[in-house]
C-alpha cells in the first residue's frame, strides 16, 4: 500500500499545478490592482482643497522626513488630468458599485462554473474587467454615472472570475496540498494591493493619474492570453501534463465518472451549520478587510498627515506582510496535516481563530497609538497580515465539506462578505463625518466585535468532514 502510494506521488514545486497557482496568482493580482486603483487615484482625480492643506502639515513620520518639498499639492501631481467635482457620498457611491456588481454573478456564475468549466468564465471576466479599467478615464470625463456603470459591469465581470477558481482548485489540487495551492494563488490578492497601493501615487505624480487605469489594465490584457493558453479546467484533458502528476491528482481526488449535469441541494445547504459557519466567517473577514482596503489611504492621510505619494507607498506596507503571511499559512497548514500532527478540522479552526482573533486586537489597539507614527504603522502592517491567516482556515473550508459544490458555495460565501463589504464601508463613512477622531475609534471596535462573532460561530459550528448532502453518490434533489 505503501508502495503503491509513493509511486503516485507527483513532482511538488516543478510541476504544471503549482505553475496553475501562480498563473492564478497573477490573474488575482490583476483584478485586485484594478479594484483598488480607484482608492488611490481617487485623491488625484476629486477637487479637494482639504486634501491640499492636509499634505502641508508637518509630521514626524520618517517618509515626511525625506520629502524636499512637502507641501506639494494634489493638483500638482495629476498635471494635465482632468479633476472632478465628487462629493464624498459620490465617492462612496463609486466605490460601492463594484461590490454590487460582484454580488449579482457570484453565485449564478459559480453555479454555471461546475457544469460548464470555469476555464472561459474566469478568462471572459479578467478580459471584461481589464477593457473596463482602459476605459474608466474617459468614462469619467462623460460623467459620474457612466463611472458608477462601469464599476459596476466590472464588478459583475470579476465575480464571474472570483468563484470560478474554485472549480479548478476542485479538480486540480489534491486535498494534502489544497492550502498551499490555494495560498499561492490568493496571495495575489495582497500582493497587488501592495503593488498598486505602493506605485499608485507615483504614477499619479509622474504620468497623470489616468495612467493608473492604463497599465493595470493592459496588464490584464496580457494576463487573459497566459490564461487562455495554459489553463485547463481539469488534469485529464491537459496536453501538457506528465503521466505521473496526472495519475497522482487523479488518484488523489479519488474522482469518479458521473454526469456534468447535477441538481443542487439547497434545502440540505440551508439546514447545514457548518455550512452557515463557513459564511458567517466570510462575513467577519470581508467586513475588517474592505474598511483596510478602501479607507486605508483616507486614514494615513487624515491620522498621519501625509500627501498621496507617501499615503500611496504606506498603504502598501500592510499587503506585504499579508501576501507573506497567506503564503506561509498555507505551507504551515499542509506541514500539519502531512505530518498527521492536527487533524484537520483543528488546522481549519486554528488559522480562523489566529485570522480573526490577532487583527481585531490590532484593531482596538490603534484608536490609543495615533501619537506614535511607528506603532501606528506597525499595526496598520499587522492587521490585514494576520487577517490573511483566514486563507488556511475557513475561506477554503468549502473544499473541504462539499467538493462538489465548492464554486457555487464560494459564491453564496463571496456574497456574504460582499455583503459586510457594503456594510462596513457605509458604516465607515458615516462614523467618521460625524467625527474623525471618535469616529476611528467606533470603526475598529465595530470591526472586532463583528469579527469575535464570526470567530465563536465558526469554532461552534465549524467542521471539516464532507457533508451527506455533497457526496458524489447523492443526488438529493430540491
Amino acid at each position: 500500500m505503501d508502495e503503491k502510494s509513493s509511486t503516485r506521488k507527483g513532482p511538488g514545486f516543478c510541476s504544471l499545478r503549482y505553475g496553475l497557482a501562480l498563473i492564478m496568482h497573477f490573474s488575482n493580482f490583476t483584478m485586485i490592482t484594478q479594484r483598488v486603483s480607484l482608492s488611490i487615484a481617487i485623491i488625484a482625480m476629486v477637487n479637494s482643497t482639504e486634501q491640499q492643506n492636509i499634505s502641508n502639515v508637518s509630521t514626524e513620520g520618517p517618509l515626511a522626513d525625506t520629502l524636499n518639498n512637502p507641501s506639494r499639492s494634489i493638483k500638482e501631481f495629476n498635471t494635465g488630468a482632468s479633476v472632478y467635482e465628487w462629493s464624498p457620498e459620490t465617492q462612496g457611491i463609486i466605490f460601492s458599485s463594484i461590490n454590487y456588481g460582484i454580488i449579482l454573478t457570484l453565485i449564478p456564475s459559480g453555479y454555471l462554473a461546475g457544469i460548464f468549466g470555469a476555464k472561459h468564465m474566469l478568462g471572459a471576466g479578467l478580459l471584461i474587467s481589464s477593457l473596463l479599467t482602459l476605459f474608466t478615464p474617459l468614462a469619467a470625463n462623460f460623467g459620474v454615472i457612466l463611472v458608477i456603470a462601469i464599476r459596476t459591469v466590472q464588478g459583475m465581470a470579476q465575480g464571474m472570475a472570483w468563484t470560478g477558481q474554485f472549480t479548478i482548485w476542485a479538480k486540480w489540487a489534491p486535498p494534502l496540498e489544497r492550502s498551499k495551492l490555494t495560498s499561492i494563488a490568493g496571495s495575489g490578492v495582497a500582493f497587488g494591493s501592495f503593488i498598486i497601493l505602493c506605485v499608485g501615487g507615483l504614477i499619479c505624480q509622474a504620468l497623470g493619474w489616468p495612467f493608473i487605469f492604463y497599465i493595470f489594465g493592459s496588464i490584464g490584457c496580457v494576463c487573459c492570453l497566459l490564461w487562455f493558453t495554459v489553463i485547463y479546467d481539469d488534469p485529464m484533458h491537459h496536453p501538457c501534463i506528465s503521466v505521473r502528476e496526472r495519475e497522482h491528482i487523479v488518484f488523489s481526488l479519488a474522482q469518479k465518472p458521473g454526469s456534468p449535469r447535477r441538481s443542487v441541494p439547497i434545502k440540505a445547504m440551508v439546514r447545514c451549520l457548518p455550512l452557515w459557519a463557513i459564511f458567517m466567517g466570510f462575513f467577519s473577514h470581508f467586513w475588517l478587510c474592505t474598511i483596510i482596503i478602501t479607507y486605508l489611504p483616507t486614514y494615513i492621510s487624515s491620522v498621519l498627515h501625509v500627501n498621496i505619494r507617501d499615503s500611496g507607498v504606506l498603504s502598501s506596507l500592510p499587503f506585504i506582510a499579508a501576501s507573506s503571511c497567506t503564503i506561509l499559512g498555507g505551507q504551515l497548514a499542509d506541514f500539519l496535516l502531512s505530518r498527521n500532527l492536527l487533524r484537520l478540522s483543528t488546522v481549519r479552526k486554528l488559522f480562523s481563530s489566529l485570522g480573526l482573533l490577532l487583527p481585531s486586537v490590532c484593531a482596538m489597539t490603534l484608536p490609543f497609538v495615533t501619537s506614535s507614527y511607528m506603532t501606528t504603522v506597525i499595526l496598520l502592517i499587522l492587521i490585514p497580515g494576520t487577517s490573511n491567516l483566514c486563507d488556511s482556515g475557513f475561506i477554503i473550508n468549502t473544499l473541504d465539506i462539499a467538493p462538489r459544490y465548492s464554486s457555487f458555495l464560494m459564491g453564496i460565501s463571496r456574497g456574504f462578505g460582499l455583503i459586510a463589504g457594503i456594510i462596513s464601508s457605509t458604516a465607515t463613512g458615516f462614523l467618521i463625518s460625524q467625527n474623525s477622531e471618535s469616529g476611528w475609534r467606533n470603526v475598529f471596535f465595530l470591526s472586532a466585535a463583528v469579527n469575535m462573532f464570526g470567530l465563536v460561530f465558526y469554532l461552534t459550528f465549524g467542521q471539516a468532514k464532507i457533508q451527506g448532502w455533497a457526496r458524489e453518490e447523492n443526488l438529493t434533489r430540491l
